[in-house]
């Protein structure tokens, strides 16, 4: 099991990782997989030449979306996520699995399943408006937060699916409802599916965080607030899509208190 997500992980062209995450996915649905976590996770997955990865303060800013500049921005900035979030589910799965049990490995092996598609999504997307994955500059600071939590799995499920994951279900529907004033069909048909899939993702990141708490007879809300504070870096920032968030379990006694 570990081997093959360590194989994934370790493919760089985004193309095939994608695939690769799926079939890994695929595998473990149908047994092919033992339950065998006796290979280390990689520090770093591997990631293709382009796009180049810049400091989020170098990033160039892509305005909201209006010119046919700004939209490839925006379509190349998501895909990028998504790329990313494949490495992020199977790193979770691969790093914590062993600990965490069956379940644990069920739920996140079919998160990286939906970001793949997502990431084919939205790459199919891109090639449409005759451009490419790779062809902008990208954020560089996707990964940090999984090297800052890699210790420890209550602080990877409070940062991941639980902050950054969360983030989305705030920021998309404002996207979804501007490339649907732009006449873009498809366009808003991918962000609905994203996100609905990210409602669930949440879903799955809280249920594990509330299950280790469970287990030490933490408070949930108590606990995810330290964990937030140490290792996340830049506050949390209101306006916050408090009906999506509690759809996942993610009620406002969790983040009110630390919103900027």
């Amino acid at each position: 099991m570990s081997g093959a997500i360590r194989a994934a992980l370790l493919t760089a062209d985004p193309r095939s990782k994608a695939m690769a995450a799926r079939e890994v996915a695929r595998n473990w649905r149908l047994g092919k997989l033992d339950f065998a976590f006796d290979v280390p996770m990689p520090d770093k997955p591997a990631w293709p030449a382009a796009p180049q990865l810049l400091d989020p303060r170098n990033m160039p800013r892509r305005g909201k979306g209006g010119s046919e500049k700004g939209r490839l921005a925006l379509w190349h900035a998501l895909a990028h996520i998504e790329f990313v979030a494949i490495d992020l589910a199977l790193d979770m799965a691969g790093r914590f699995g062993g600990e965490m049990g069956k379940d644990f490995v069920d739920d996140f092996l079919a998160v990286a399943a939906d970001e793949a598609m997502h990431f084919a999504l939205l790459d199919r997307k891109l090639r449409k408006l005759s451009s490419h994955y790779g062809a902008l500059p990208a954020h560089a600071g996707l990964w940090e937060t999984a090297e800052r939590t890699s210790h420890d799995v209550a602080a990877r499920l409070a940062i991941v699916p639980m902050v950054l994951e969360a983030r989305g279900l705030d920021v998309t529907p404002a996207t979804l409802q501007r490339v649907e004033s732009q006449g873009d069909k498809d366009g808003a048909k991918i962000l609905g599916r994203i996100l609905d899939d990210e409602i669930r993702h949440v879903a799955i990141g809280t249920k594990h965080f509330v299950a280790v708490c469970g287990k030490t007879g933490e408070s949930p809300e108590k606990r995810w607030k330290s964990l937030v504070r140490e290792h996340f870096r830049g506050g949390l920032k209101a306006p916050f899509n408090d009906s999506a968030r509690n759809a996942a379990g993610l009620s406002r006694d969790f983040y009110a208190e630390l919103a900027s």
